[in-house]
């Protein structure tokens, strides 16, 4: 009986870690919607006050470290304001759930008003949770020189970078 009952908490323990990565896209599809229609606020609901964005280094409005809430805020208006558009792919995790570690396959593209296709990449997101809120991310781009190449065409268009806080 007792050995039984390890057998079957067991199963239901790696039951519901393998449902964990479908329950975190479930969570963030409709920030990941909002962002994509312009509203970002429902996204940095999940991210601590203490939060650090670590962005492909470059010639760019995004570039290096966005420290805090508000400096995630600022990026995140860049990237809205900037028509950016993305989707979950997939999410695998590893660590307990008070420190949860997530990689997340992001893939993004922006067009012009003419519907031509400015910009599109692949993504791969490393996330650092601490009681479910975001703590810490790095983001790995498939090509970098899209980024700067993207902020050109911003650019051009008059799109003008939202500065960081100071």
């Amino acid at each position: 009986m007792k050995l039984r009952n390890v057998l079957l908490g067991a199963a239901l323990a790696l039951a519901a870690r393998a449902a964990l990565p479908r329950l975190l896209l479930l969570k963030f599809a409709p920030a990941v919607a909002k962002l994509n229609a312009g509203d970002y606020k429902p996204l940095l609901d999940n991210y601590a006050d203490d939060f650090v964005l670590h962005f492909h280094e470059g010639p760019h409005r995004w570039s290096g470290d966005w420290v805090g809430k508000a400096g995630f805020d600022a990026f995140l208006q860049n990237f809205t304001a900037a028509g950016i558009r993305g989707e979950i792919v997939a999410i695998a995790t590893s660590g307990p759930l008070w420190a949860l570690t997530m990689w997340v396959r992001f893939d993004d593209h922006a067009d012009a008003p003419d519907g031509t296709r400015l910009y599109a990449n692949s993504t791969v997101l490393v996330l650092r949770t601490r009681w479910f809120k975001v703590v810490e991310q790095h983001d790995f781009y498939l090509d970098t020189q899209a980024i700067v190449d993207f902020d050109r065409k911003l650019e051009e268009l008059g799109v003008e970078a939202v500065p960081r806080p100071a």
